[in-house]
């Protein structure tokens, strides 16, 4: 019993699982992706309510996981912590074919968004497929010894009605 909770455990904090069932075929999706345009990091600074910020660039990397079955991106809107619409980053339709990918790029420059800062993704297709894999690449690489990058996933919601 206890080396099958240490492989676990070891299995756990690697980042490997064993395989999970996989997501049931859909006709299409509204996708939440958090992103941030900037990260809080360090102790607090004097006056005591924040601490030091980086700027992130963010790739956006839409995957079509479909062996057969091109999907369509109708929508990539871009939200600030606030909830603010800052930018539609598709202005008309875009295909991805079978195992394709489409990517989006935040730059590290743009800091409106902040770090409660997301993604709005609609997706469909013709025929019943596997969802799409959407994952925000963060990166803050300078020269010498310092790099900062990370990984979020987006998650299936309900669209408002």
């Amino acid at each position: 019993m206890k080396k099958r909770l240490l492989a676990l455990l070891i299995l756990a904090l690697s980042g490997t699982a064993p395989a999970m069932a996989a997501d049931e075929l859909s006709l299409g999706q509204t996708l939440y992706l958090p992103v941030y345009s900037e990260i809080w990091h360090g102790d607090r600074v004097i006056d005591g309510k924040h601490p030091q910020k980086s700027l992130v660039s963010a790739l956006i990397s839409i995957r079509n996981t479909s062996l057969k079955t091109p999907i369509r991106i109708f929508s990539a809107r871009y939200y600030s912590t606030e909830g603010k619409l800052l930018k539609e980053y598709l202005p008309k339709p875009a295909a991805i074919g079978a195992m394709g990918t489409s990517e989006l790029f935040v730059e590290r420059k743009e800091s409106e968004g902040g770090s409660g800062a997301n993604f709005i993704i609609q997706w469909d297709s013709a025929a019943p497929t596997n969802p799409p894999i959407v994952e925000a690449v963060h990166a803050e690489i300078k020269s010498g010894n310092y790099a900062l990058t990370f990984i979020t996933s987006a998650r299936p919601i309900q669209p408002d009605k």
